[in-house]
C-alpha cells in the first residue's frame, strides 16, 4: 500500500507539472505569435516602415523623429499634425503604434520608445485614469522625468538635442507636441495603454 500511495503521489505531481508546463508553453506561443504579427506588419508594408528602420539604425535620431510624425500622419491620411485632432488617436491602429514602438527600442537599446514613455509616465504616477482625467500634474511629472520641463517650463522643439545620450524616454518627441496640447498628450497616453504597450 505505500508503495502504491508513493506511486500515486508521483503520477499527481508530474501530472501538475505537465500542465504548469503547457501553461508555459502556451504562455510563449501567445507572445511569440504577438511578435510575428508586427514583424509581419513590417515585412508586409516595408516601404512604409524602411525610412524610419533605417534612419534608427544609423543613428539619426532627429530625422527618425520626423519620419514617426510622418507614419503617424499617414496612417491617420492627414498631412499635418494640426489636421489631427485629439479624438482620431483613440481609433489608432494599435499595430502601427507596435511596429514604430519595436523600431525604436531595438535600435536605441530601449532607450526610447512609446513604450518606455509610457512606463516613465506610470513610474511618476501615471495611470489610464489619470490620463482621462488629463491630470496635468502627472504629465508635468513625466516630462520632468524625460527632460521635456526644465525650470517649470516646458521646452521647445528647437532645444531636442536627439543624441543617444539623452534622457531615457524622451524620443520621440515631435510628435508630442502638437497643436492641441496637453489633450493630445493624453489622448494618445490613453491609446498607448489601450494597445497595451
Amino acid at each position: 500500500m505505500d508503495g502504491e500511495g508513493a506511486q500515486a503521489e508521483l503520477i499527481a505531481r508530474i501530472e501538475a507539472l505537465e500542465g504548469r508546463l503547457e501553461g508555459f508553453i502556451q504562455q510563449g506561443l501567445t507572445e511569440r505569435i504577438a511578435r510575428l504579427e508586427d514583424a509581419l506588419t513590417l515585412v508586409t508594408d516595408v516601404e512604409r516602415y524602411q525610412p524610419l528602420q533605417r534612419l534608427l539604425k544609423t543613428g539619426k535620431l532627429r530625422e527618425a523623429d520626423e519620419e514617426t510624425v510622418r507614419v503617424i500622419l499617414q496612417e491617420a491620411g492627414t498631412p499635418d499634425r494640426e489636421d489631427l485632432p485629439p479624438d482620431a488617436i483613440r481609433q489608432f491602429p494599435c499595430s502601427v503604434l507596435r511596429v514604430i514602438d519595436r523600431l525604436w527600442t531595438t535600435y536605441t537599446g530601449g532607450r526610447f520608445g512609446f513604450s518606455v514613455q509610457l512606463q516613465l509616465y506610470q513610474a511618476v504616477g501615471g495611470t489610464l485614469e489619470s490620463a482621462l482625467a488629463q491630470d496635468a500634474a502627472t504629465l508635468n511629472r513625466l516630462g520632468e522625468r524625460v527632460g521635456w520641463r526644465q525650470n517649470d517650463q516646458w521646452k521647445t522643439l528647437e532645444q531636442a538635442r536627439h543624441d543617444l545620450d539623452d534622457p531615457v524616454g524622451c524620443y520621440p518627441v515631435v510628435w508630442w507636441d502638437s497643436p492641441y496640447g496637453a489633450k493630445m498628450v493624453n489622448y494618445f497616453l490613453i491609446r498607448l495603454f489601450t494597445c497595451d504597450l
